[in-house]
């Protein structure tokens, strides 16, 4: 390795990004990703060390889950000390929910972990996965007097470099896949890379990095709409596997003011299962007792998700059950920010 050059580690995890088509076929296969500088040559241009590392059997994101979140963070923690940023290849469809956890698995991160992806294969023409990647080197490498300047887990798509659990991914189709609604981009990529160093988040660095790796899945995530039926939603709610309930609710969190359901969040929370109430809206805050609708939950119990997506709202809770935190305090560090994950 040169000296003084930034240490970049790459991550592969699976994804479109790190597809090729068979020529044959015109299927599409993951390569190996010891042979990057083969496939993107521009990559040693790079002022950095750049070093691969990928799992043995990549996935489809669409099968992401707290095992791998964990795969993930054990190597990045395993070669913390060797690497001056983390570069990790992720599908992204559920890019965003893997970049929430992490931001929560990692306490006084001081590097980089930075996710992308790609809409097309890297070895498509039109192929917006080495801008993507190189992009994202480029953002890990970044340095002042010394320390990296990113200190935090992002996400990087189409010359924006957002919070990673401030992100949604809200098209299927454009390169402009992601969006941060609730949070401005940290940095972006034009003729210059302009950094919104106000923006970036200040962990204390001077703490040791912990790496936190307990996740509770078995929770819910319950999607009001008119004419939600109380014989659909009880047993779901009274099941005794449930451990905490994400609601996603109407505008400024709003819900039906109905006996049964109002009778029925009450009757949870009693039972000491936390219910985080989040907006459908893709932007915009939770503001309980704004409306009328809203003043009974605040009354009863229901935590406030505030402005937080609800991609970093259930990896949150996840995160939160698995460090087993106590239901007196649960709510004030729920809605407490941790990793700048909600204002």
């Amino acid at each position: 390795m040169a000296v003084n050059q930034p240490n970049i580690l790459l991550v592969y995890t699976g994804g479109t990004i790190g597809m090729i088509k068979d020529p044959e076929t015109g299927a599409l296969k993951s390569f190996d990703f010891k042979n990057l500088l083969e496939r993107i040559p521009e990559l040693k241009l790079l002022d950095c060390n750049i070093e691969t590392i990928s799992f043995d059997d990549p996935i489809d994101s669409s099968n992401m889950n707290p095992k791998y979140w964990v795969q993930i963070a054990e190597i990045i923690e395993g070669e913390y000390h060797n690497f001056d940023g983390f570069v990790v290849l992720h599908g992204s469809d559920t890019m965003s929910y893997s970049a929430s956890a992490l931001s929560f698995m990692f306490e006084n991160l001081a590097k980089p972990i930075i996710f992308t992806g790609s809409q097309l294969p890297i070895g498509d023409l039109r192929t917006d996965a080495k801008e993507n990647l190189i992009t994202s080197i480029q953002m890990a490498t970044l340095q002042r007097a010394g320390k990296p300047v990113i200190r935090e887990v992002g996400l990087y798509f189409e010359y924006k470099l957002y919070r990673g659990n401030r992100t949604t991914k809200i098209n299927a189709e454009h390169f402009e896949a992601f969006e941060s609604l609730n949070y401005p981009h940290l940095a972006e990529s034009g003729v210059h890379l302009n950094v919104e160093y106000d923006d970036l988040f200040k962990p204390n660095t001077r703490k040791k990095l912990v790496v936190h790796k307990r996740f509770e899945t078995n929770i819910l995530l319950v999607k009001l709409f008119p004419g939600i039926s109380e014989t659909i939603l009880r047993p779901l709610f009274d099941s005794t596997a449930v451990k905490g309930i994400v609601l996603e609710t109407y505008g400024a969190g709003n819900t039906t003011t109905e006996v049964w359901f109002i009778d029925l969040l009450k009757q949870t929370i009693k039972r000491n299962i936390p219910i985080i109430n989040v907006t459908q809206c893709s932007g915009g805050s939770v503001l309980m007792g704004q409306y009328e609708t809203s003043t009974q939950l605040k009354s009863i119990g229901v935590i406030s998700g505030k402005d937080i997506t609800t991609e970093a709202a259930l990896a949150k809770l996840m995160f939160m059950l698995g460090e087993n935190v106590s239901i007196k305090t649960f709510k004030t560090i729920f809605e407490t920010s941790l990793r700048g994950e909600m204002s």
